[in-house]
Parts: structure tokens; C-alpha cells; sequence
């Protein structure tokens, strides 16, 4: 099987991200994937980089998959690096070859289709999303395949999906974020995604807490840095020690966030439902 990782953050943000957990969020998902898929090769490309080398239709045909990392672009904003992106997008729907995002993956792919995307404003997911439920449209979507009626995980956003394109089915919501997962089918392409970040580890949750500390303060999530060092600390801590119920408790957590195999439900999933069929049908299994 050949993956393609798509890093979606640009270069500034790729090394602050690393600074703080040693990864870039596209080195994030290919750990993840030498978990879920050991015998799988990963490539990765960065589509927001100016002068990047990223394959066009007819390269990203010879994958398997297409992963969209999360990253702080504004996808309502027209930049040069928002545009490679959307175009990078619109090539994987052309290649017909299945496509996963989280986060900002998501939102890119619901641009690319014809959706739009809009900020939060004062509202904010910031460390997990809760009480995530499927819509009519989810129940039985194998996207969320083994996933109970109600859910947590990890999420840290300022933006959303304001609307889906045609052809886009929104399969999970919550009361913050009416598109928490959903289909997008357009071009030829399918497209998976989620709000969420099944991807990241409680460390890694701790360390966007405090790298986005001052805006956690700016909209009252916390009256000061103390108070995100102190949920950061205990977010920590349950990464390091799984097993510690009485943080479990504290946090408002369980299996589904504190499990590693549980918490990456839906990159098994795609990787089982949709990658591995497809593989068949293209003669690659």
C-alpha cells in the first residue's frame, strides 16, 4: 500500500509544532500509520510551501491514499497558500484515489468540492470535542464504525465548515460544531473527514493547550497561563499513565479519548472500509 501524506501546515507553524512535540503534523500521521498499516509505504508532501514538488492527478493516482493534516490556515482567506492547497485538493478528488483529513483536512477538502468554511468567532474546541453524535446520515457509515451513539476527542479549532458542498453528507455533530465528520464526494474523488483529531496523542493535545495559550485567555477559557499549565500538566499526565482513573475523571475522559486504538477509530476505519476495497478494485491489494 503507498500513502500520501499531505502536511497542510506552513513552514512556520510545521516548526513551532515540532518545537513543542518533535513532530509536524505530517510526521504525526505517518507514526500513526506505521501503527495501523506496518507494511504500508508513506510519502509526504507539503502543498502550501511555495515551490514544493507535489504531484499532480495523474502522480497521486499511483497511491493508495491521500491523509490531509489539521494546520492554522483560514481556508475563508484567499492566499497563495490556501489556493495550493484547494488546487492540491481538487487533483486528489480528480485521481478518484481515497482521501482522509482532519481538522483543517476537512475543511480543505469541503473548499476544494464547492463548501465553504467560516471562524468560530468566539466559540472553541480546545482540547477535545465533546458529546460528538451521529446524524441519521451516520448511522451504519462505516467512517464511525465502532464508535458509541455519544464521543469524545481530541480537537483543537477556530474555524468550521459553514456549509458542504453538493455531494457532501454531514455524518457526526456536536453542539459546538454542526460538521464534525462528513462524506464528500465530488469529482470522482470520496473523501472522508472529521473535525477532530484522531490522529494525536494526549501529549500532543498538551502541547497545543499551551501553544495556544494566549488565545485560550483572549475568549475566557482560562484567566491566565497558570490556568493552562495546570490543565495542560494534567492532560500530561494521562498520557504518560493511561491507567490513572482518578485523571480520567477529572478531565471528563475515557476509553475513548485515553485508548490509542479506540482514539484513531476512524483512521482504522478508512484504512479497512474504504483503502483496502479500493486497493482491490484497482488490482494493487
Amino acid at each position: 500500500m503507498r500513502i500520501l501524506v499531505a502536511e497542510s501546515e506552513p513552514p512556520a507553524a510545521r516548526e513551532k509544532r515540532r518545537e513543542s512535540v518533535g513532530r509536524s503534523s505530517g510526521e504525526t500521521f505517518i507514526k500513526r500509520l506505521a501503527a495501523l498499516a506496518p507494511a504500508a509505504t508513506c510519502d509526504r508532501v507539503k502543498p502550501a510551501d511555495r515551490g514544493a514538488a507535489v504531484p499532480d492527478a495523474a502522480g497521486i493516482e499511483g497511491y493508495d491514499a491521500v491523509f490531509l493534516t489539521g494546520s492554522p490556515l483560514h481556508l475563508y482567506e484567499d492566499t497563495p497558500e490556501t489556493r495550493r492547497e484547494i488546487d492540491f485538493m481538487r487533483a486528489v478528488f480528480r485521481s478518484g484515489t481515497p482521501a482522509f483529513g482532519s481538522c483543517a483536512g476537512l475543511q480543505v477538502a469541503a473548499v476544494a468540492a464547492g463548501g465553504t468554511v467560516r471562524s468560530m468567532r468566539d466559540r472553541r474546541e480546545a482540547g477535545f470535542a465533546r458529546r460528538i453524535a451521529r446524524r441519521q446520515a451516520g448511522e451504519g457509515h462505516a467512517l464511525l464504525d465502532g464508535r458509541p451513539p455519544s464521543f469524545d476527542a481530541p480537537a483543537i479549532h477556530t474555524d468550521e465548515v459553514e456549509a458542504l458542498p453538493p455531494g457532501g453528507t454531514v455524518l457526526a455533530s456536536n453542539s459546538v460544531t454542526c460538521v464534525q465528520a462528513a462524506e464528500i464526494r465530488y469529482g470522482g474523488g470520496i473523501f472522508w473527514g472529521v473535525q477532530y483529531h484522531p490522529e494525536i496523542s494526549l501529549r500532543e493535545v498538551a502541547a497545543a493547550l499551551r501553544r495556544q495559550a494566549a488565545d485560550l485567555i483572549e475568549h475566557g477559557l482560562a484567566r491566565d497561563e497558570t490556568d493552562v499549565e495546570v490543565h495542560a500538566a494534567a492532560v500530561d499526565a494521562l498520557h504518560r499513565e493511561p491507567e490513572r482513573r482518578d485523571l480520567a475523571w477529572r478531565l471528563g475522559l475515557n476509553e475513548q479519548v485515553v485508548d490509542d486504538d479506540q482514539r484513531m477509530t476512524e483512521l482504522r476505519n478508512f484504512l479497512t472500509h474504504l483503502v483496502l476495497p479500493t486497493c482491490s478494485a484497482r488490482g494493487r491489494a
